[in-house]
């Protein structure tokens, strides 16, 4: 099969139909030329059988036939080939009749009796405008071709871009857990925790990476926070809590300027507030809180309460959620508790156990790529 480009430099196949053999005689011998291939046909319809089998660059046709008129076959044509041009010629003058010709697609309407070198120009004049709306056809395609081709390119190279930032993120987060030996998976957790109390409450797209990235960088600032305060098996005296109330300011400080990571910023800087405007650092109240705070104040006291410290064992899921139901409105959000009540603690231990299972077997990963 032909492309659309060398079909433009072929010769054209021009077909004139006339119920009179002598005019197709007379057109076929003035159209004689190498850069032309011509066929005859002496009525429509047997015209639309040789346009069945083969495409034509131009159709010259009477517009008084017996069987299918002119103007019929002008319009099942069009139905069947609407690219292909039209020039139609008649002995009637009847500037009603050329109108109508015009209208469905001819680009020339030609008298008889006809200028044989008027013909040729009308031929010359409608292939040269085929041509270029051929060429044209072609410069669209290849240009959407490539236009394609260049935005797979981009949505290859922004997702490998987006994996990038996935991959430094949850590194960063990993280093942070690792840190605190206990709560290893934390920010992994967390982040799960927060996307499908999330979803419960209805938040989807941009709102859910946002909150994704919020819970998994939380505790950045602690980046900022003596090992000496932040590993202290012990209370911490006011002086080091201080210190340690700062580390939302910190990590907020770190992230508000990266620009995909503003919207995150804001729920690690809110991150301790509580409903009742006794959190810190900025003791926000209410609704004063950013909606991704308080979701991530739930489910971080939920990871908190299910996972092994120092001073006491991991407690039960059942008890996370009924500790959770025991602060709402002085600690939580009341909508947002409720929100987590509908969804049953097997279910947050089955998000629990995925991510612990994920992170173990991460860790396995690393020991055996070790040299």
């Amino acid at each position: 099969m032909r492309t659309m480009l060398e079909a433009v430099s072929t010769p054209a196949r021009i077909l004139i139909v006339d119920d009179e053999e002598e005019i197709r005689d007379v057109l076929m011998t003035s159209l004689e030329d190498p850069a032309f291939e011509l066929t005859g046909s002496s009525n429509a319809m047997d015209a639309l059988d040789k346009m069945r089998d083969a495409r034509f660059s131009l159709v010259i046709s009477d517009l008084r036939m017996p069987g299918l008129s002119g103007l019929d076959f002008l319009r099942t044509l069009k139905e069947c080939d609407p690219d292909v041009p039209v020039i139609l010629i008649t002995g009637v003058r009847d500037l009603e009749t050329a109108v109508e010709t015009l209208r469905l697609g001819a680009c020339d309407y030609i008298t008889k009796p006809f200028d044989l070198f008027a013909i040729r120009r009308s031929v010359e004049n409608a292939l040269e405008r085929s041509r270029l709306a051929l060429e044209n056809r072609c410069y669209q395609m290849e240009l959407e071709r490539l236009v394609r081709e260049r935005t797979l390119e981009l949505h290859g190279a922004l997702k490998e871009i987006e994996e990038g930032y996935r991959f430094t993120l949850e590194a960063l987060a990993a280093a942070l857990d690792a840190r605190e030996h206990e709560t290893r998976a934390h920010s992994q957790r967390v982040r799960e925790y927060a996307s499908r109390l999330a979803r419960q409450l209805g938040l989807a797209g941009d709102d859910l990476i946002h909150l994704g990235r919020g819970a998994l960088l939380h505790d950045v600032g602690k980046i900022g926070v003596p090992d000496s305060i932040l590993l202290k098996p012990g209370k911490l005296t006011p002086d080091e809590w201080v210190h340690m109330k700062r580390h939302p300011q910190v990590g907020y400080d770190i992230l508000q300027s990266i620009r995909f990571l503003a919207p995150a910023a804001k729920i690690v800087l809110a991150h301790q507030e509580r409903w009742d405007g006794t959190g810190y650092p900025n003791c926000l109240h209410g609704d004063e809180i950013p909606l991704g705070a308080r979701i991530f104040a739930v489910v971080d006291t939920l990871d908190a309460m299910t996972s092994d410290r120092p001073y006491r064992k991991a407690l039960s899921f059942q008890t996370a959620w009924e500790e959770v139901y025991r602060c709402s409105g002085s600690q939580f959000d009341p909508d947002v508790v409720e929100a987590f009540l509908n969804i049953e603690p097997g279910v947050w231990k089955e998000i629990h156990d995925l991510v612990n299972c994920r992170h173990q077997a991460s860790e396995a990963g690393d020991v055996l790529c070790q040299r």
